[in-house]
């Protein structure tokens, strides 16, 4: 897609043919997304309200099919429902623009590269507790004495001084 092209998409869509109304159980296979988890994106506020058949119970065409589907994707790349929020108004057509998605994007990808900075200390925090355990006696656990500590920083011999 060329920047600054508007984005179709399959829902949301007046002129996209809504197809035939089906169930919640039968939505939550074809969209990959559990029953109560459809359920909760409904009162988030991300999915609109469920039209209801005449027995009262919840029902779905293809274009929610499509949305709840672009919403579990989304989740899975670990988009907030607020960037879920921007990203959906962006693809139904609500001034989006590819850059404005990459914008999005670009931050999330930011995101990302903060928590694998922070997993990363975690993990040597971790393994240089647990290499104390091992050269530890059977007296104490270093490891247990760490995490009891009302002490705010860990400083291993490997690396500098690390938040627990």
């Amino acid at each position: 897609m060329i920047a600054g092209e508007k984005y179709s998409s399959n829902f949301g869509s007046a002129a996209a043919p809504a197809g035939r109304e089906v169930p919640i159980g039968i939505v939550a296979v074809r969209s990959g997304c559990g029953i109560e988890t459809i359920r909760f994106y409904e009162k988030a506020g991300v999915l609109p309200r469920a039209r209801r058949a005449e027995n009262g119970r919840r029902v779905y065409d293809n274009r929610d099919v499509a949305r709840i589907t672009f919403i579990r994707r989304a989740r899975e790349l670990g988009f907030s429902l607020s960037e879920v929020r921007g990203l959906l108004a962006l693809a139904e057509g609500n001034g989006g623009t590819c850059e404005k998605v990459q914008s999005i994007a670009l931050r999330h990808l930011d995101d990302i590269a903060a928590k694998i900075s922070d997993l990363t200390t975690m993990q040597t925090v971790l393994n240089a507790l647990v290499t104390r355990c091992v050269q530890g006696d059977d007296t104490a656990c270093p490891l247990i004495d760490t995490l009891s500590s009302d002490r705010q920083r860990y400083a291993p011999e490997t690396t500098s001084e690390i938040h627990i």
